[in-house]
């Protein structure tokens, strides 16, 4: 099986059970057990939730929303990004709490069920295109039986049918860099020296990438010890793009994209081994994500709403002892030496965006 296959199969246990302060029935609703699709988002659970604890709701009208340990969970960010970042040691089942009344607006931005993840889904698809093709108006063209098809493979986990339809939208690809090293050294002796030549030349390659970036100021050596998020303002978010130079005999690595996205921490130092690349990257921190022109029909997304897109929200740290203690994506946590290109075809997700949980020791900064 394909990695990215086993990326789209993935899912997380977890268990659901209802807020007490909701409960109107004796005995109260046994706990929910089921699988969520990392994928997926949380709101597309709801046709699956609302039924089992239905019949002990008090009246009124459903906002439905979930919990984790009193935080109250984004529903804009995929449930497996959720549950690497607010589970450095995981926890299985994932227990969640889930609300059907007093949704905390000032926490979370209006959710209006599958409609409204579908369209969030949509607009990051759109911001993704503008990054990796400088338009999107592959996305802003795209049928509506094309548009349903893409959603449809997405709720369903449906990875060949998702290929069908994405395979239209022409995202650029990143070449594997592996593969590629390999095959020019099998047909190095083959070449001419002009082919070598062309072959030299730097390549480039614009990557949307989405770093959410936890830092604790007290160390620790296991997981089970890192200590709890119970805040969103404890988590920074940088919504940039990964500029990727490839050159001949040097692989950009997973390890110089994260210190292209976290400049401010990982400035004279590395904490790769520097003899695995040297290739520097530029930063881009000022490019729009999306298109003015290309997005004046249709509301900002939630990422919009709440994030800077392609800007590092400031560090709240001190870059001098900043340690990185781990970084994982879709569960896994990737040696920092592989080549990016692999994380990028391989790991991201269906809106083109790639998702990465660091966990820092860091030094709070003296702020004036």
């Amino acid at each position: 099986m394909e990695a990215r296959e086993y990326v789209w199969k993935g899912a997380i246990p977890l268990q659901i059970q209802l807020h007490e302060s909701e409960v109107t029935a004796l005995p109260p609703p046994p706990p929910l057990l089921i699988l969520a699709p990392r994928i997926g988002y949380l709101p597309l659970l709801i046709p699956r939730v609302k039924p089992h604890f239905g019949g002990a709701l008090p009246p009124g009208a459903d906002t439905v929303w979930f919990d984790y340990n009193g935080l109250p969970l984004k529903w804009f960010i995929p449930t497996g990004v959720l549950f690497d970042l607010l589970c450095p040691e995981p926890k299985r089942p994932w227990n969640l709490t889930v609300h059907f009344r007093g949704y905390p607006s000032n926490i979370l931005v209006p959710c209006e069920g599958e409609d409204g993840v579908k369209w969030s889904f949509i607009n990051s698809l759109k911001e993704a295109a503008y990054i990796i093709n400088g338009n999107c108006k592959n996305v802003m063209n795209m049928s509506q039986s094309d548009q349903s098809e893409l959603w449809q493979s997405v709720m369903n986990g449906d990875l060949e049918a998702y290929q069908q339809v994405s395979l239209k939208l022409k995202f650029g690809v990143l070449e594997d860099e592996y593969i590629v090293k390999k095959n020019s050294i099998s047909l190095r002796s083959k070449e001419s020296s002009a082919d070598t030549d062309m072959a030299g030349q730097a390549k480039t390659g614009r990557i949307p990438v989405r770093l959410y970036v936890c830092g604790a100021t007290e160390d620790f050596d296991e997981l089970e010890d890192a200590p709890e998020i119970d805040n969103w303002d404890k988590i920074s978010y940088i919504n940039r793009p990964v500029e990727v130079h490839k050159e001949e005999g040097k692989y950009f690595t997973l390890g110089d994209a994260v210190k292209a996205l976290l400049p401010a921490i990982f400035t004279d130092k590395s904490f790769i081994d520097e003899d695995v690349s040297k290739t520097e990257v530029e930063d881009d921190k000022n490019a729009p994500c999306v298109s003015q022109g290309d997005n004046q029909d249709v509301s900002g997304s939630a990422e919009d709403r709440t994030e800077k897109n392609c800007e590092a929200v400031e560090p709240l740290f001190s870059s001098n002892t900043a340690e990185l203690k781990l970084l994982r994506i879709h569960g896994i946590e990737p040696q920092l030496e592989i080549p990016f290109s692999w994380v990028v075809n391989n790991l991201m997700h269906p809106e083109h965006f790639l998702h990465i949980c660091v966990f820092l020791k860091v030094a709070r900064a003296n702020h004036r």
